[in-house]
């Protein structure tokens, strides 16, 4: 094991040498929760919560379901964490299943509640019996009387009031967008509608991550592109869900997590280190924010964020 100095300047392994890892001094991360369904689950959120508070995230977002089947869950939650932490929250917001006027009304009671970030996606329509729509399905139609798509719905929150706005980015490109290019359009109309923030959808091949932000700058799309981090506790539901998302599972992940389902330790051990080098790879090509989805789970962040240099100040 190599234990690294919080000198970043003294670090040597094995006593002379270059530094094996140079431990950042300036990323700034935030966290993604969902909102939770059982008094057990909610138990755990706060737990989650209460250790990853004392890292100051920039920001932490709640979830919104399919179809806005979390709604009200989403709302109660987004305002408890904002009020009893001090911690900037956002809500997550879509276009499923609503009016207009029904949106409207939600962000109007954000602000006043004091939300002031609102992450605005299309939405995946709720699972249907034969398969279709879900999660990175096909079947979405617009709500009528609603609006359309996430631009539609920036523009319509903007209408609103001043919120800041983050939305969806897809570095491997959304599964129905008819191309990469396409795709690229799309995020510009976001942005031109008011998103100041696009938040990646996670991603294993850091490569293409930084293929996708090139290719929007070179599209002269310059607000901040946020690479959105997924840490790997089952690997079996990491491809799964690659598989809905258009997201490519490499093959050396499935040579690192092979033999370890039934040893849960040590697979958080090679999640921790897949997500850290992950991240110094791309603190190395210049990204400074991070955007981590925790599954409402902090034990893998905190290490994660201990190992990239966020970290509690330390008590006198």
């Amino acid at each position: 094991m190599t234990i690294v100095n919080e000198s970043a300047d003294t670090d040597r392994a094995l006593g002379g040498g270059e530094p094996l890892v140079t431990v950042p001094r300036d990323l700034r991360v935030s966290f993604e929760f969902f909102p939770p369904k059982t008094e057990k689950m909610e138990q755990t959120l706060w737990q989650a919560i209460h250790r990853l508070a004392p890292l100051s995230p920039a920001f932490v977002s709640v979830t919104y379901g399919a179809g806005g089947s979390t709604r009200e869950r989403t709302h109660a939650t987004v305002t408890a964490i904002q009020q009893q932490t001090g911690i900037p929250a956002a809500a997550h917001l879509t276009c499923v299943a609503a009016t207009k006027e029904e949106i409207d009304t939600i962000a109007r009671a954000y602000w006043d509640a004091g939300i002031r970030h609102i992450v605005a996606l299309r939405g995946d329509p709720p699972q249907a019996a034969d398969g279709s729509g879900g999660l990175g399905g096909s079947g979405y139609q617009p709500h009528p009387g609603g609006y359309a798509y996430a631009t539609d719905l920036v523009a319509g929150l903007k209408r609103v009031a001043d919120f800041e706005i983050s939305v969806a980015c897809f570095p491997e490109t959304h599964p129905e967008a008819a191309s990469a290019a396409a795709d690229i359009d799309n995020l510009r109309r976001k942005v031109d509608a008011g998103a100041t923030r696009a938040i990646s959808q996670f991603f294993f091949d850091t490569d293409k991550f930084l293929r996708f932000r090139d290719r929007v700058a070179a599209a002269g799309i310059d607000i901040p592109i946020v690479p959105g981090i997924l840490p790997i506790t089952n690997f079996g539901r990491a491809v799964e869900l690659g598989a809905k998302c258009n997201c490519a599972v490499p093959a050396w992940m499935a040579d690192l997590f092979g033999g370890l389902d039934a040893e849960p330790e040590t697979r958080q051990l090679v999640a921790a280190t897949v997500a850290v080098q992950q991240c110094l790879r791309l603190e190395r090509e210049g990204v400074r924010d991070f955007h981590f989805y925790t599954l409402n789970r902090a034990d893998l962040t905190v290490a994660i964020c201990h190992m990239l240099g966020v970290r509690a100040p330390k008590v006198a």
